[in-house]
């Protein structure tokens, strides 16, 4: 028998001072017996990172046609299409063209995420950013994890500041424009 998914709960109280954006969130995520924590976690900050109304979770890496987060506004329409990890070319030309913003959280080494899609057709390739953190920031973040989680999460200047289940850590948020491709 194939194992289900985990759910993981988070309180999270989010404070993003660049975007004056301040919110309690109550937060259920399935992790997917083949999804990583790290990968996890990544949407998980990725979420709270584009934060705004519609935003939404979709199936993770069972739904092959969307992207680990979205954005609706209240016509149904996509406004931004958030993919988490290394996606590769065409979902993010699919993406780009559906949706106003596209972005991407990764937990992975920037340069060889930006190295596959190097000669790939990309729709608006210069307007897609590529987020990534410190080396290590999320390897000390999953060590943290449990079940049920609190969390709080501060940015101010692309600065941010965790704090997981009485554990506080912190990581600049890089951005990789992805237009050199």
């Amino acid at each position: 028998m194939a194992a289900g998914a985990t759910i993981h709960t988070f309180d999270v109280q989010l404070a993003d001072v660049d975007r004056g954006v301040y919110d309690d969130l109550a937060l259920r995520l399935a992790r997917h017996p083949s999804e990583t924590e790290v990968y996890m976690l990544t949407r998980l900050l990725a979420y709270c990172l584009e934060y705004v109304e519609g935003i939404a979770f979709t199936g993770g890496v069972a739904a092959t046609d969307e992207p680990a987060v979205l954005v609706r506004d209240l016509t149904g329409r996509v406004t931004a299409w958030i993919e988490v990890g290394a996606p590769d070319a065409t979902r993010l030309h699919y993406g780009s063209k559906l949706a106003d913003r596209t972005v991407v959280y990764t937990h992975r080494d920037p340069a060889k995420v930006i190295a596959n899609w190097a000669g790939k057709t990309i729709h608006d390739a210069d307007a897609i950013v590529l987020h990534s953190f410190d080396a290590g920031f999320l390897d000390d973040t999953a060590a943290a994890l449990a079940r049920r989680n609190t969390m709080t999460v501060s940015v101010t200047e692309r600065q941010l500041y965790l704090e997981l289940n009485g554990r506080h850590l912190s990581t600049a948020v890089h951005e990789h424009p992805i237009r050199a491709i």
